[in-house]
């Protein structure tokens, strides 16, 4: 090989080590990324058999779970009446949308459709028939984890940890 065929072949080798290490770099951080918006993609159970979540950089608690054995993230919402899904998503979670109704949120006044969620799990939480709503205006991919879940269980908060305990 000629001093110029292995220069080539050196500067090859140095692009193509570079674009390995920002691949590299880009998985790493998009995974950093992830479990700062998500901490709870793999849920804590405590020794009585209670979720356990923490807190996101935001202050918020969002956690991976199931809507009809398929993943989803909820965002824990006490102020929401109902779990509310993007629709984006219910038709691949298998919901069906029912009536139209005019909801009150956030973001002011919004047409929704009535659903029911077959089976929805948090952790060792398992709720069947649960009242939910299609929310067509709704962005992401977070499901909001409203009252007509959280009716049914108990939250402890203390610092940034919540537990919650289903009640039978």
């Amino acid at each position: 090989m000629t001093d110029v065929q292995d220069k080539k072949i050196g500067k090859w080798m140095l692009v193509i080590s570079w674009v390995l290490a920002l691949i590299g770099l880009t998985v790493i951080f998009g995974n950093w990324e992830d479990k700062q918006h998500n901490p709870n993609q793999t849920i804590d159970i405590n020794d009585l058999g209670e979720v356990v979540l923490q807190q996101n950089r935001q202050g918020h608690y969002i956690a991976s779970g199931l809507i009809n054995n398929q993943a989803v993230v909820f965002l824990l919402d006490t102020g929401a009446t109902d779990v509310a899904v993007p629709s984006s998503l219910a038709k691949k979670l298998g919901l069906n949308p029912g009536r139209k109704k005019r909801a009150i949120t956030a973001n002011g006044v919004v047409d929704i459709r009535d659903t029911r969620i077959e089976s929805l799990q948090l952790g060792t939480i398992k709720l069947n028939n649960v009242r939910a709503s299609i929310h067509p205006g709704m962005t992401g991919t977070d499901i909001l984890l409203g009252m007509s879940a959280l009716k049914d269980l108990e939250l402890t908060q203390r610092g940034a940890t919540l537990t919650i305990k289903q009640i039978y």
